[in-house]
């Protein structure tokens, strides 16, 4: 039996929390500072996360690789189970060139490009953001933008604006997912909390993004729809994420949003031609003006449509009831550990949740949609390889910081470091959204800074005395703003729209947006952390 010490150093705190910060510090400098790849600085953060547990807090060595083992299977399932799945869905529809169609929909749906951003940007971007993740929607939203038209500059910084309501629920609530799991917390509280967070962002987003196209007078024309759209995606992404699944909040409030602007008679306005050459300095793509068979445009939604309905049905009691006695638990190999306190912690235990995992009624909704779509079952399994060989970077980068992050929490690592910043009492709760903001600006991934910051996040708020589930969440809603301004995603957006090279041009432009929005959930935090705003939690 292991027993967690939090205090291994002399009996000290302070050397001890500096010296179980090291790991962290190590990936944040080599991904910030040196600029190693995502994979490589994991690996070097896990390797040191490892000799600090077995050098200085004194966990068995067999132990400690076992818990390292157990971080990496959670990391493959359910986590990149369920992104490799989504992405799939989303190459089988690039092959069959059902995206192309659903590119042309969208453009039709208005020929302002103020509300253009708002439907790609936007909702498109929430939707890529629920499937995949990690990257894609700002990739295919900016390419999207410049076939409108949209100079490439302009599109990329309105893809890597609009990126960020969705971001806490995306790649099927990947992120909420792995905070619950590592914070120990049920996912259900947690999706709630962060669904009672992001929410108030989504109010606001729509409307930067038509300042962002259009200044003050876009603002000004197009307030009414850009906020019609902000109000029905936070209204759905609260309903999804507290009622339904954590799973569809995106899925929902995508298709909301997009619905509250095809109802809003201003969003179907033709727009000014002194608005469209002013803001379109970009070549339109001609493909723009094929017209698409009724059917065939059916067939391009069907893929979102197959993934609302087979997560739907799951959340049918019965069916509920089912996929919950599939799950499989195990006990963990070479794994005995205990808190300070004395009492067993959960990894002892492992639970495998074959069916019932979103990845595999993801999987589900993708064989079907090769149905749909003629997709030949040969090609299916060949995109599905290939969909696995595109992410096996970022397979390595999540495995091997969740393993850090398992190694961290079950050696008393994280615990140490929560009981030190719990001195900043009150304060805790402005800088719980800081510390998620800036993991995911290092590691690019909400996902990743949920892993590696969640657990501390938890013990640092029983200690201070304030709500486990409030920190937890905000170390998620924090994150997404950090999206923006992630090295990775500046890099994916400038290779999109053809402008290799310009990050910093990008970064200087994202920034003060991130900082801005970043200080208004740091304020609402707190204010959820008193009694001012304490009645909207759960």
């Amino acid at each position: 039996m292991y027993v967690q010490e939090l205090e291994p150093l002399a009996g000290s705190l302070g050397l001890s929390a500096l010296v179980a910060a090291l790991p962290l510090v190590i990936v944040l400098v080599l991904l910030g500072g040196v600029r190693l790849k995502a994979h490589l600085a994991g690996l070097t953060g896990l390797l040191a996360a490892a000799l600090v547990a077995w050098l200085a807090y004194g966990m068995p060595l067999d132990q400690t690789l076992s818990s390292a083992a157990q971080g990496a299977v959670f990391g493959l399932f359910p986590i990149l189970w369920i992104v490799v799945n989504a992405l799939w869905v989303y190459r089988m529809t690039v092959r069959t060139r059902h995206f192309d169609i659903l590119r042309r929909s969208f453009g039709r749906l208005s020929d302002d490009p103020r509300i253009q951003a708002l439907v790609v940007a936007f909702c498109f971007g929430a939707l890529l953001e629920a499937l995949a993740g990690f990257g894609a929607p700002v990739a295919i939203c900016s390419v999207m933008l410049v076939a409108l038209g949209f100079e490439p500059v302009r599109a990329a910084v309105v893809a890597l604006v609009a990126n960020t309501a969705p971001v806490a629920f995306g790649a099927m609530g990947t992120p909420v997912v792995t905070l619950a799991q590592v914070t120990e917390l049920p996912l259900d509280t947690v999706a709630s909390v962060v669904g009672r967070q992001t929410p108030l962002l989504a109010l606001v987003v729509p409307l930067v993004l038509v300042w962002l196209v259009d200044g003050r007078r876009g603002l000004r024309e197009t307030w009414v729809p850009a906020l019609a759209c902000g109000i029905a995606f936070a209204i759905a992404q609260f309903a999804a994420s507290n009622y339904v699944s954590a799973q569809l909040a995106d899925i929902g409030a995508a298709l909301a949003g997009a619905g509250a602007l095809v109802a809003v008679p201003q969003a179907r306005r033709p727009a000014a031609e002194p608005v469209r050459a002013a803001v379109l300095t970009g070549a339109r793509s001609e493909d723009l003006d094929e017209a698409d068979p009724r059917g065939e445009v059916v067939r391009a939604y069907a893929p979102y449509a197959l993934i609302v309905v087979i997560f739907s049905v799951a959340q049918i009691p019965v069916v509920k009831d089912w996929l919950a006695k599939t799950t499989q638990t195990y006990d963990w190999p070479f794994l005995n550990v205990v808190s300070a306190d004395g009492d067993p912690v959960g990894a002892n235990v492992f639970s495998w949740p074959i069916v019932s995992t979103g990845g595999t009624l993801v999987l589900l909704a993708g064989i079907l949609t090769a149905a749909v779509l003629g997709v030949h079952a040969r090609v299916a399994v060949r995109e599905w390889v290939a969909t696995v060989h595109e992410l096996r970077f970022a397979i390595l980068t999540v495995t091997s910081v969740l393993a850090l992050a398992y190694v961290m929490n079950l050696s008393g690592q994280a615990a140490t470091i929560g009981h030190f910043v719990a001195a900043a009492g009150a304060g805790l709760a402005f800088l719980s959204p800081v510390l998620g903001w800036f993991g995911v600006a290092v590691s690019g991934s909400d996902t990743s800074a949920n892993a590696l910051f969640g657990a501390l996040q938890v013990t640092a708020a029983r200690e201070s005395g304030l709500s486990p589930e409030l920190l937890a969440a905000a170390n998620s809603s924090g994150g997404v703003l950090g999206k923006m301004i992630s090295p990775q995603n500046l890099t994916i957006a400038c290779a999109a729209v053809g402008l290799a090279g310009r990050e910093g041009d990008l970064l200087r432009k994202v920034l003060p947006w991130s900082i801005g929005l970043l200080l208004v959930m740091c304020l609402i935090v707190v204010g959820q952390s008193s009694p001012v705003l304490g009645w909207m939690l759960p």
